[in-house]
């Protein structure tokens, strides 16, 4: 729902995150060196040099742009970039607090990686660290803006909390995204791409997102996009309420997409087929969804934090995914980075030796890209009046719902491989290539809702025998009929959390933050003795480009 927000005039509570320790000169505590973690990749595209002069004009605002939603993630992350990044004197501590936008390691269950930093605030930069969920609960009785994903909780002199709408505390870097992005609207030919331009840009100048993201839907014939806004809600530990603020600019390879374009229709069906009694699978996905691949050219604020999104599926208002479905965009030459650098490496570890050909970039993307489309399975209300699953799962929603993707989406390959639809392998290169993708994404921490939800399908598949460890050579073996059989009972029991609003059932079935399978960890630990690295980081932006061409 959308409410009309309240202005107020609070310039002296706008600072983020007053941490202890923030002020002081940060020095290394004595770890093993951190930016081993990440593999630097030059982000380039191919799709780059064939565009026009105003097209290329318009890459340039619309990166303009996306520097804007960094500048406004530090901010929620962390508080004053400059004062942190100041006081670090050792250069390469200092690049790995720019990767982590902050002094706390992403893929380390956000530990801080600075003397002197205290634990980081579950709610990160978006409620006072003073303030105690149980004061926040009883301050939005009256105030239910404090809890509205476009506003920031901060303290009055008096002491009293309030709602600060992001187009006021974040107002200067609104103002020129919004600047940035009507101008490139000027040079868009596409008239779908035109309108989506103007549409955000008012979004960010009035906080009401709904109308631009039923634009950014209509979009069809596009070659430049650009995701921009206060979109995911990770970074809000205490009730996973408040948007992050991110951008994207994207190259859609069409040749690609055309290949994909089929895949979108079959939602409904395959709604139809899910393994749950039929009260959860009440609701029909949108037809309108569409699927593309793309290449990503620049990231900016959330989506660049830590671990590095391959695949997005938007927008998250239940309201425009009923109505329209939703988009789901593969980022094909970020994903094949992460294939080349990280995932093979992983799978010469500790898949079983004559089981590693069957990891293959044509089933990981297959894989990534389902899990995208399966965001649209399954229902976005409950079935019991508690009223939306995001809602009544609160901060655990994110983790479960990357969980439900995932496996939903190894069960429609199964499904497609059935009927005839994605070619000639059989779904053995897939559950191998799941397999080596969990040990992939569990590295990210057990903070991170992408590692709880792989920690967590990993330990119910073990569980069900779907796979198997050679204690002598520290690898993994792939039982296929069996990871079927777990799949199935795996989506049943996510599905039916979701539809069920069961948040303390959630929190059982959840790995707890943090938490970590000894066996497993020892395994991952010999990944990081071998220098193989846990994700990517990029050197990007115009001159990137433009010296790929050269």
């Amino acid at each position: 729902m959308r409410h009309g927000l309240r202005v107020a005039a609070l310039a002296a509570t706008l600072a983020l995150v007053p941490g202890s320790g923030h002020g002081e000169t940060a020095k290394a505590k004595p770890v093993t060196p951190q930016r081993t973690k990440y593999v630097e990749v030059a982000l380039t595209s191919d799709l780059y040099p064939r565009l026009t002069p105003k097209e290329k004009g318009m890459v340039r605002l619309l990166i303009d742009a996306c520097r804007e939603m960094d500048a406004i993630f530090w901010r929620e992350s962390y508080g004053d970039k400059r004062a942190l990044l100041g006081s670090i004197l050792d250069p390469e501590l200092r690049r790995f607090a720019e990767i982590n936008y902050g002094p706390w390691d992403r893929l380390n269950a956000n530990a801080p990686f600075l003397l002197g930093v205290a634990e980081k605030p579950k709610g990160a930069g978006y409620y006072p660290v003073d303030a105690s969920k149980a004061e926040i609960d009883a301050a939005a009785a009256a105030d239910p803006l404090l809890k509205h994903p476009y506003t920031v909780v901060r303290r009055e002199t008096g002491g009293k909390l309030v709602a600060v709408p992001y187009r006021v505390a974040f107002g200067e870097q609104v103002q020129s995204a919004a600047g940035k992005l009507r101008a490139a609207a000027v040079f868009a030919e596409d008239a779908g791409l035109r309108n989506y331009l103007e549409l955000r840009a008012k979004a960010l100048l009035d906080d009401d997102y709904r109308p631009s993201d039923l634009a950014w839907m209509d979009m069809k014939s596009n070659g430049i996009d650009v995701v921009i806004g206060p979109i995911e809600n990770y970074e809000d530990q205490l009730y996973g309420i408040k948007t992050t603020h991110e951008g994207y600019v994207l190259l859609k390879d069409k040749e690609w997409s055309a290949r994909l374009a089929k895949y979108a229709k079959v939602l409904p069906e395959l709604q139809r087929g899910l393994p749950v009694p039929a009260e959860y699978k009440n609701e029909t996905p949108g037809t309108d969804s569409d699927l593309n691949a793309y290449d990503a050219i620049f990231y900016a604020g959330d989506c660049n934090a830590g671990s590095k999104t391959i695949a997005i599926n938007l927008p998250n208002d239940e309201q425009v995914q009923l109505q329209k479905g939703t988009r789901r965009l593969q980022l094909k030459n970020a994903m094949r980075a992460k294939f080349d650098k990280i995932l093979v490496p992983i799978a010469d570890h500790l898949i079983a030796a004559d089981e590693r050909g069957h990891v293959k970039f044509d089933a990981f993307f297959e894989n990534v890209m389902f899990h995208e489309v399966a965001h649209g399975l399954g229902i976005k209300n409950t079935i019991n009046g508690k009223g939306t699953v995001r809602a009544a799962l609160k901060e655990q929603a994110g983790a479960l719902e990357e969980g439900k993707a995932d496996v939903l989406g190894l069960y429609m390959v199964a499904k497609l491989k059935e009927k005839g639809e994605l070619g000639g392998r059989d779904l053995t290169d897939n559950v191998v290539t799941y397999l080596a993708s969990l040990f992939r994404s569990i590295r990210f921490g057990a903070t991170e809702a992408h590692g709880r939800a792989n920690l967590a399908q990993f330990l119910y598949f073990r569980q069900m025998g779907a796979f198997a460890r050679d204690a002598g050579a520290g690898t993994y073996r792939v039982d296929v009929p069996k990871m079927r059989a777990a799949m199935n009972g795996l989506s049943e029991k996510i599905l039916k959390l979701q539809g069920d609003g069961d948040y303390d059932a959630v929190v059982s079935f959840l790995p707890k933050p943090g938490a970590m399978d000894p066996v497993l960890a020892a395994d991952l630990a010999r990944l990081a003795s071998e220098n193989i690295p846990t994700d990517i980081v990029f050197k990007q932006g115009i001159e990137v480009l433009e010296g790929a061409r050269k």
